[in-house]
């Protein structure tokens, strides 16, 4: 069983630029839109007959996601901006009538969750998406609204949650839930509330926690 973690904030408050330290040779980052990445750093490529080796994956489509994730040889696998695989398959759908298409997104996720979660032991997926607060102020990942919601509790399918903050400049990730959010992580894994937004530090805490070998390259 592989190490699922969901990390859920705003738009620009450092989901995708905690990828910064990642070693690429060792890292498959799914983008679920192409967009440049919000660093400058060797070694990152789109996957193409040119570049068999590279290690960007275009997709937004479930089954091809789930795919990249078995094929791929990487210890850790990164889908970015997850909620364009749900709000995607929406607008290519937005003909179709009745709620059939809401059960249809909501397995969709269900499924990349569940492969997230059942490749080999020591790969880590990292999963970023946009959040969102409800009229009571409580933050969580963000959705398709409740004929989604009723389909599935996205932060229920993982045990390790983080959310983006940004405070005083600041980049960092909460770590334990503030009561209004959905934040998780297990007992003793992180000692303090706030963390830098640094995926690799989290990537080596995880391994270190779980008793996990360390990134190799590809």
């Amino acid at each position: 069983m592989s190490t699922a973690t969901l990390i859920i904030g705003e738009s620009g408050t450092g989901k995708t630029a905690s990828l910064r330290n990642l070693d690429p040779s060792s890292t498959l980052l799914i983008q679920a839109i192409r967009k440049p990445l919000s660093f400058k750093k060797p070694g990152w490529g789109l996957v193409s007959k040119d570049n068999p080796r590279g290690n960007i994956i275009v997709t937004d489509v479930a089954e091809q996601v789930i795919a990249a994730m078995h094929k791929t040889r990487r210890k850790v696998i990164v889908l970015d901006d997850f909620q364009y695989v749900m709000a995607d398959e929406f607008m290519r759908r937005s003909q179709e009538t009745g709620f059939q298409k809401f059960t249809d997104i909501g397995r969709n996720a269900w499924d990349i969750f569940n492969a997230a979660a059942a490749l080999p032991p020591d790969v880590r997926v990292y999963i970023l998406s946009h959040s969102v607060s409800d009229e009571f102020g409580k933050t969580r990942c963000k959705s398709l609204g409740k004929l989604l919601d009723d389909k599935i509790t996205i932060e229920g399918m993982f045990t390790i949650v983080l959310k983006t903050v940004v405070q005083g400049g600041e980049y960092t990730f909460s770590t334990h839930n503030s009561g209004s959010d959905t934040v998780k992580t297990p007992m003793e894994m992180f000692e303090e509330d706030n963390i830098e937004n640094d995926l690799a530090m989290v990537d080596a805490t995880i391994c270190s926690y779980y008793d996990l070998s360390q990134p190799e390259a590809a």
